[in-house]
């Protein structure tokens, strides 16, 4: 019997925001809402870091993944982590996690009349969920930006739309990434040269990680492709 979940739910009152409560609303509407996901075995905490640097222009969501790892506290996942097989997850799996970012963002724009556009940045896992976000919606999201990432194997059935929208997205990492082998790092470049409009980095010597220069990359990415009106 097939046990793969279908639906993998955000928790809603762990998702960090750039800010006060009582200003998202209007920001929901006024501001471009930048989702934050992070890597395995991180939290929502992590990329919230990122906030100041990216800045107040953009209203910024760090979600926490799904999953809780047994035995570590306050570490969390999209997708279970086999180490002979790093960046080629259950893509079951995958869907499922990404079911439950897009009910999340529906909740969200349910909350106001004309929500803003909406883009990504994720990290590691992160990544790899933002572009399978890309893949199940490409009209619902503005731009993606990638890093330390990898691509979910297989074929999606909205890959055939995003190689047609072809939508903005920004790829960052190190050549010698010490986590991510060479071999998904080039397979997460090739499906993006064919289905995105892609601007692709390296950063050697960052490793698996995030240098000042990539951020200032990212930042001037985010300020072409997701621009405040």
């Amino acid at each position: 019997m097939n046990t793969t979940p279908t639906l993998l739910s955000i928790d809603e009152q762990a998702t960090i925001w750039s800010v006060p409560e009582a200003e998202r609303l209007e920001a929901l509407t006024d501001r471009p809402l930048l989702l934050m996901l992070h890597g395995f075995g991180s939290n929502e905490r992590d990329l919230a870091g990122l906030f100041e640097a990216v800045g107040p222009d953009y209203l910024i969501a760090s979600l926490r993944a799904p999953l809780p790892l047994p035995g570590m506290a306050g570490s969390y996942a999209w997708l279970p982590l086999d180490p002979e097989r790093v960046g080629h997850p259950d893509p079951a799996l995958a869907d499922a996690a990404v079911r439950g970012v897009l009910r999340w963002l529906e909740a969200m724009h349910a909350q106001v009349r004309s929500p803003g556009p909406v883009g990504l940045l994720g990290f590691s896992q992160g990544a790899a969920m933002s572009l399978q976000l890309l893949r199940h919606e490409p009209e619902s999201f503005q731009c993606a930006v990638l890093l330390s990432g990898f691509a979910v194997p297989g074929l999606h059935g909205g890959d055939e739309a995003m190689a047609q929208i072809r939508p903005p997205v920004f790829v960052g990492h190190d050549p010698a990434d010490p986590i991510i082998p060479p071999a998904a790092q080039e397979r997460l470049e090739a499906f993006a040269r064919e289905h995105t409009t892609l601007s692709a980095r390296t950063y050697p010597g960052v490793g698996h990680g995030v240098s000042s220069a990539e951020l200032h990359d990212v930042v001037t990415f985010l300020e072409e492709h997701l621009p405040r009106s």
